[in-house]
């Protein structure tokens, strides 16, 4: 699902209402017990740049998270798929969820976007709703490694390299479970579409020797392309179905393993 991505109205006042927010953020206390790295980038102060990452990242946390949501309890096909891919899906979503929860936590502000918009059969598709999560994962890992680089202190971009290698590991896996959709739902899906337009096989899912940057050279091109997912008259614009939204319900994940805490190992 490849959105195009332009100059208009409707992006500047989204990147405004996005810098906005960015832009009042106050370092705030944090609720999970960070690990010393991340709290000693709290005691440092966050500059301008790093607020501005961390508030689009959260608001592509809050899109995973309900995009994940909306596959688990409303998709007809994920109740078809076989229970590791399902198990996939759901532990998908609570690492989403604790991204955002850690990012919000150093930001002091939640996402400035909290209703979202897909294209026209998002969930009921299969296709669709794989297409949509690939393309999304994509800009994720991209929008990720803009932190990596441009973050002010190597907590921060450590931490960005960290959640980045989660979104990699998530897009491999969306790849996996195109050959497990049953043939109801449209099934086998041997090709998935991400958000370079290009229909790419699934076999193998893992097909990235590096991961793609997209060309993105700073972080507005990663909110830019949310644009259509957060913004009615950009989705509108980008022939997204309008006549329904998704809101985003945070919730206290639980991670898959103890080992996936947030620590230094």
């Amino acid at each position: 699902m490849y959105v195009k991505q332009e100059e208009g109205t409707d992006r500047r006042q989204f990147l405004g209402r996005s810098a906005a927010a960015g832009a009042g953020v106050l370092v705030g206390g944090s609720a999970l017990g960070l690990a010393p790295s991340f709290a000693a980038a709290k005691a440092g102060g966050l500059s301008k740049g790093d607020r501005e990452i961390l508030i689009a990242a959260e608001i592509a946390e809050a899109l995973a998270v309900t995009t994940y949501t909306g596959i688990v309890r409303h998709a007809p096909f994920f109740r078809r798929l076989a229970a590791d891919d399902q198990g996939y899906l759901r532990a998908a979503r609570q690492e989403e969820m604790s991204h955002y929860l850690l990012e919000k936590s150093v930001s002091g502000k939640p996402s400035p976007f909290t209703v979202f918009y897909y294209p026209h059969h998002m969930f009921r598709d299969a296709q669709t709703t794989l297409n949509v999560l690939v393309s999304l994962e994509d800009a994720f890992i991209a929008a990720y490694l803009v932190g990596v680089r441009d973050f002010s202190t190597r907590f921060l971009r450590e931490t960005s390299a960290r959640i980045m290698g989660i979104e990699s590991d998530h897009r491999t896996l969306a790849r996996v479970v195109g050959p497990g959709v049953a043939k109801k739902d449209g099934g086998p899906i041997e090709k998935i579409t991400g958000i370079q337009g290009v229909a790419e096989s699934v076999d193998p899912p893992n097909n990235n020797g590096y991961e793609r940057t997209l060309g993105w050279k700073k972080i507005s091109q990663a909110v830019a392309a949310l644009t259509p997912f957060v913004d009615k008259k950009a989705a509108a614009k980008a022939g997204f179905d309008t006549s329904k939204h998704h809101h985003f319900h945070p919730f206290k994940p639980h991670l898959p393993s103890p080992l996936g805490s947030f620590s230094g190992h």
